[in-house]
């Protein structure tokens, strides 16, 4: 890494998306004296209320693509759906981090699984399913219970569909639009975990602690650090994340979702793994946790990634839990303001919904 690519005190990021993820990294970008520019399509999302500037167009206008990226020094995102023609274009007039080779492993699960078995790392069995006749033939091999997904744009649950004994299969892919899916067979895990990390500009890597995460109606409620697991099974998960970044080439911070197996062998001894889910290449919900327990925030590490600065401490503060305020839960903001030693956040949408994340909660226990 040169100097010229390190961001300077008073330099502007570009985010591609407002939601609440975009808004935590403005704010902090703005603690280390870095201003935000926010790409949008709403001008009252979240990340516009609390950066520098906002630019409101759609993803395939160029004229407001290319007037964007002349008022910004480095572009990144906050959702991994970026059209891939959005991000060559800006990558063409300034750097993105992370590159464009995040967005094309990620956006398609089959791609991201076949990524994954290339590195030796392993994941639920899979097939990919293009009519309802190659699903008839691939549950037959992969067995039931088992999970039919789109390959593309599916987040909190949806676009899929749990294939159970008796389910009607060409029901369900007629269910997801006859889009091309990918059919996962059924991991028997004891807990969902994730793995937070960073690689910088220069290959350096650090990772927050692996969390354990619970959902209600397939969004995440609850996540507690440290995850309850074997020392060597956490550095494994670990050792994962860092091959996956460094084969991406990576710049920023990624979430690495796994499964948790524990099986017990015929001497009574258990053993444990862990199997990869699926990759998010940016902030994530499970890292939310790290603005209150941790000492660098996954934001700020995030913000130091894509500066070229020095990665920060990932050094959990105690045991910690996050709790996700979903839809009329953010109707306890006022109760939980009197509870000591909780930390409110609140992301300053207008409307909650059910379903819709609108605050997250974090206590931190000696």
């Amino acid at each position: 890494m040169t100097l010229e690519a390190a961001l300077k005190p008073g330099d502007t990021i570009g985010v591609l998306g407002g939601g609440q993820l975009g808004r935590m990294i403005a704010m902090a970008a703005a603690r280390l004296g870095l201003k935000t520019h926010v790409f949008s399509h709403h001008p009252g999302e979240p990340a516009c209320q609390v950066s520098a500037a906002a630019t409101v167009a759609e993803w395939t206008d160029e004229a407001a693509l290319a007037r964007f990226a002349e008022a910004v020094d480095v572009v990144t995102y906050e959702f991994e759906n970026v059209p891939a023609a959005t991000a060559a274009f800006l990558a063409a007039r300034k750097p993105v981090r992370p590159g464009p080779l995040a967005l094309e492993k990620t956006q398609d699960r089959l791609v991201e699984k076949d990524f994954l078995r290339g590195l030796g790392i392993p994941t639920a069995p899979y097939a990919a399913i293009d009519n309802a006749g190659a699903l008839a033939r691939h549950i037959g091999q992969l067995g039931r219970p088992a999970i039919l997904k789109t390959r593309r744009f599916g987040y909190d649950g949806k676009g899929q569909f749990a294939l159970r004994e008796g389910s009607d299969v060409g029901a369900a892919f007629r269910a997801l639009g006859g889009a091309p899916c990918i059919l996962e067979g059924f991991v028997a895990f004891e807990r969902e975990v994730s793995v937070i990390g960073a690689r910088g500009l220069d290959g350096a890597f650090a990772a927050f602690d692996v969390c354990e995460n619970e959902h209600e109606n397939h969004i995440l409620s609850l996540t507690r650090a440290p995850a309850h697991m074997a020392p060597e099974t956490a550095a494994e998960a670990m050792e994962i994340t860092h091959k996956i970044l460094d084969a991406l080439d990576y710049v920023g911070v990624i979430a690495v979702e796994m499964f948790l197996v524990a099986e017990t062998d015929p001497a009574g001894v258990r053993r444990e793994r862990v199997v990869v889910n699926e990759i998010a290449p940016r902030v994530h919900n499970s890292g939310h946790w790290t603005t209150d327990g941790a000492e660098t925030s996954q934001f700020e590490q995030h913000v130091r990634a894509i500066a070229g600065w020095p990665l920060g401490s990932p050094k959990r503060r105690g045991r910690i839990e996050m709790r996700n305020l979903i839809g009329d839960q953010v109707e306890q903001w006022r109760a939980l303001l009197t509870e000591p030693g909780a930390c409110l956040h609140l992301y300053g949408k207008a409307e909650s919904r059910p379903g819709r994340k609108m605050g997250h909660v974090t206590r931190v226990y000696p």
